[in-house]
């Protein structure tokens, strides 16, 4: 009943709130998209290390070890999106979780290195087409976290503390990210490691995080500064 009433109720009431009676072209077209996607989740389904509901999954969509991935209800992931579950504590989305076109979830190397720790995000939190999530250091995102279109998050960095030597043989370090709930994450944001982001916070489109950010305030530039506090405006 669910994907029923986004498919008609929902289209019915957002088309006529705007003054359309088109309502039925929308829904059947909605439909014929829905579909394969939950056919692709049929067959997705059983292979997820644990799984609430029916996932709706876009075309060219790639689930590496999904045995390590566990969903909640109502996931969608758009077409041509990347979810690698190898990783020390996998990934863990919550229901209602959506994933935009192209994003990559990647917590470890294809073919070398330590295995990483993994991916949570809360219910209702989603990841808008092009996001990069870097999580071998362990990434946390909250509930009704919203992150824009091409957001990169990396939760390692290169060590380069020895000049005598390139930094690819020193390898990398990780720390964990923390997104916390109800926060908006811009366009084109870059997060490095190490980063806390508070309840409710706001960056700026473009800006790069390296430090934290408190709950509720809003930050922006290169590198983030805080601009002023949504308490305050």
């Amino acid at each position: 009943m669910g994907f029923l009433h986004k498919i008609v109720g929902e289209q019915r009431e957002r088309l006529s709130s705007a003054g359309s009676d088109r309502w039925r072209i929308v829904s059947a077209q909605l439909a014929g998209k829905v579909g394969p996607m939950a056919a692709r989740g049929a067959l997705l389904r059983p292979r997820l290390g644990t799984a609430r509901g029916l996932p709706l999954i876009g075309r060219g969509v790639r689930v590496r070890n999904p045995h390590l991935v566990h969903v909640g209800s109502d996931l969608i992931v758009e077409d041509f999106a990347e979810i690698q579950g190898l990783s020390r504590d996998g990934i863990r989305l919550g229901d209602r979780v959506s994933i935009g076109t192209g994003t990559l979830i990647r917590p470890s190397s294809y073919y070398s290195r330590a295995i990483g720790v993994g991916l949570v995000m809360g219910d209702g939190s989603s990841l808008s087409p092009g996001c990069y999530i870097g999580c071998s250091g362990g990434v946390i995102i909250g509930e009704k976290t919203m992150l824009g279109p091409g957001v990169r998050v990396f939760a390692e960095d290169h060590v380069m503390s020895d000049p005598s030597l390139d930094v690819k043989s020193q390898g990398v370090e990780w720390a964990p990210i923390t997104i916390g709930s109800g926060c908006w994450i811009a366009s084109g944001v870059t997060i490095t490691s190490g980063v806390t982001i508070g309840d409710g916070a706001v960056v700026a489109a473009g800006a790069v995080v390296t430090r934290d950010v408190p709950p509720g305030a809003v930050f922006g530039g290169i590198p983030a500064r805080e601009l002023k506090s949504r308490s305050s405006q």
